[in-house]
């Protein structure tokens, strides 16, 4: 150990890192271990394991460990379905039985909102489950590379090599390694039939895989977004910079896969993947696909927001319009309220609707999504929200009888939050990807508001994000 690590462990017995139990699921799905009242926080295990450790951080107050044996394995455990299970810097909770995902999703909520909100609560019911637990994303985005990550087994197999022309994604905490991808379970056919397809044809043809390190090669970053109840699909090739070998990848791309869509590609040589700035050039197709939801339909764009689990998203936007509470007459405001999608799934239920967003991009689809589905109701606004939420904004528009606020992680802004108990409005709905931001944001709401119904919602299955909403009504 490091002279730090020895100084945090100086109460700890000799073989203290030895045959560890460990105790519990912590937020950000690492687990804990309490040793002499010292907190170590362990990844890649399950509460169960019996394992030893190796400090791999140390902090006055806690250390990071992960294991290098084990020793017995937990009752919780099932074997990952994925190939690339421990590699793959995604689905890390594979190794626990779904039913027992949810439990830590559950109690990673109520904890959250008990110790860090630190209000008076409901009682909170059972999470609700993922329609599907597999194949439910309908985004997903791959990354080239000509330095592709090899595994200790493939490092060690000296029958055969390995082409390092990959396409894949990253591996954990690691920005510039990437693995080859072979099956990814978390988006359906044909997305990864068509990425095998992008990868050998690169390989068989010369072309120039990219390397985020030294920012050469041409191959950048490939996007493929489904539509789970159209079955349209929009493929989006990034490059580096203008090349004669583009137009025919995507001429045999769009011939193996004619039911694409919307195919696109766009010239990126910036030090970064994100094409918000940049122009996406539509190459065949439309520009864009379409999901629906009850009878609505939403156009979704290269750089359009829209949730990447569809069926997950109807079931979180049901609860968020139950605890709205519409009965047709009442003023709502959608904040953070993206491409409108929540706002146009109440606005038959309200007899306005004013969302306001920070991207303007955002908002444009915002206007298009109400337009195509013939909803006059709707108003939207892009900016930032502390700046556009103001007094003269609420004179002119009036006071929300209905406020939905659905933040990003980082929760609402605080002077947001201040706005919201200026205005007063009688109902809040706190949808949030966060349960400890939105926590946060709770107990600063308990000025004015007490929190009447929770339900904990799971969008990311195998993974420990989670969803809640909160309904808060005036005390």
């Amino acid at each position: 150990m490091s002279r730090k690590i020895t100084k945090a462990s100086k109460n700890l017995p000799v073989d203290a890192l030895q045959n560890i139990l460990i105790q519990d699921m912590v937020a950000e799905g690492k687990c804990m271990v309490r040793l002499d009242n010292l907190v170590i926080f362990v990844s890649q295990v399950a509460p169960g394991d019996v394992v030893d450790l190796r400090i791999t951080r140390a902090k006055k107050n806690f250390l990071e460990a992960v294991p290098t044996a084990f020793h017995k394995y937990s009752e919780l455990r099932t074997t990952p379905f994925c190939q690339h299970f421990g590699v793959c810097g995604g689905c890390k909770w594979q190794h626990l039985g779904y039913d027992s995902q949810l439990h830590f999703k559950q109690q990673q909520v109520v904890d959250q909102l008990t110790r860090i909100g630190k209000v008076e609560l409901p009682e909170i019911p059972f999470i609700l489950s993922s329609p599907q637990r597999t194949y439910y994303r309908n985004k997903l985005e791959y990354t080239f590379s000509d330095n592709g990550w090899l595994t200790t087994e493939q490092i060690n197999d000296d029958t055969q090599t390995f082409d390092r022309n990959v396409l894949g994604f990253h591996t954990p905490a690691r920005f510039d390694k990437i693995i080859d991808v072979q099956h990814c379970h978390l988006q359906a056919e044909p997305s990864n039939e068509i990425r095998l397809f992008v990868r050998d044809y690169g390989r068989e043809h010369g072309l120039q895989f990219g390397n985020m390190v030294r920012q050469t090669g041409n191959l950048r970053n490939l996007i493929i977004r489904t539509a789970q109840s159209t079955g349209e699909i929009m493929v989006i090739l990034q490059c580096y910079r203008s090349h004669e070998s583009i137009e025919p990848l995507l001429d045999a791309l769009y011939a193996k896969f004619p039911g694409i869509t919307s195919l696109n590609y766009v010239l990126n040589s910036k030090g970064n993947e994100t094409f918000h700035d940049l122009d996406v050039i539509t190459y065949r197709g439309k520009p864009y696909i379409e999901e629906e939801m009850e009878g609505l339909r939403f156009r979704i764009g290269p750089k359009s927001f829209y949730q990447t689990n569809s069926e997950g998203a109807h079931q979180l936007y049901k609860v968020a319009r139950e605890f709205a509470a519409l009965k047709g007459d009442e003023l709502v405001y959608d904040l953070y309220t993206g491409a409108g999608t929540i706002a146009s799934f109440v606005a038959h239920q309200a007899r306005k609707v004013i969302g306001v967003e920070y991207v303007e991009q955002a908002v444009a689809d915002a206007h298009v999504n109400a337009e195509i589905n013939n909803i006059t109701n709707t108003e939207f606004y892009a900016g930032d929200m502390k700046d556009i939420l103001t007094a003269d904004f609420t004179a002119h528009h009036g006071r929300p009888d209905v406020l939905i606020t659905d933040p990003p992680r980082a929760g609402m802004h605080p002077d947001v939050v201040a706005r919201l108990l200026e205005l007063r409005a009688p109902r809040i709905v706190y949808i949030s990807c966060n349960p400890a931001t939105q926590a946060r944001d709770l107990e600063l709401l308990d000025a004015a508001y007490r929190v009447t119904r929770v339900q904990p919602v799971d969008m990311f299955p195998h993974t420990h994000h989670v969803e809640n909403v909160v309904a808060l009504e005036l005390k």
